[in-house]
């Protein structure tokens, strides 16, 4: 168990520096629509905030230990009583890296958005042939079927 914030604060900056890589490659997968490439950075991805969850847990177990609350807002009052100055340092790079890591991450859902919209464009073009009237789609067979009110007649 850790006795001390400190502790993990290196591993822990280790591995959100690790993320800003994976998710930088992971932009330019985005821009070059490269899904193959994003599919196995996605597992790397997942594994890596795994890890960081752990690290970041046993940093707010010993914050609680030390009487301080258990989350980042708890770091503030530890690094008062403790900081030797490399302390504060560390844990404002690792806080930088977390920022970086943040806008990445909104920027790359941007993207992620911006070709589900584009997507969602060509699966509508798809769906509704030239001249059609609204409603028709393509139907498995490849073609058109009214969505409207059928004009079967049954006889007999």
């Amino acid at each position: 168990m850790t006795t001390s914030p400190f502790q993990t604060l290196a591993a822990e900056y280790h591995h959100l520096t690790a993320l800003l890589a994976l998710m930088k490659q992971e932009q330019q997968s985005l821009v070059s629509l490269d899904a193959d490439t994003l599919a196995e950075l996605t597992t790397r991805k997942n594994a890596m905030l795994a890890d960081l969850a752990s690290l970041s847990q046993q940093r707010h177990a010993a914050l609680a230990a030390a009487g301080c609350d258990a989350s980042e807002a708890g770091m503030e009052p530890w690094l008062a009583v403790n900081d030797d100055g490399d302390v504060r340092q560390q844990w404002e790079r690792m806080l930088d890296a977390a920022r970086e890591a943040k806008e990445l991450n909104r920027v790359n859902g941007m993207l992620i958005n911006k070709q589900l919209a584009h997507n969602q464009g060509v699966l509508n073009a798809l769906r509704t042939p030239t001249n059609a009237p609204t409603g028709t789609i393509y139907g498995a067979s490849g073609q058109t079927m009214g969505v409207g009110v059928s004009k079967r007649y049954v006889i007999g």
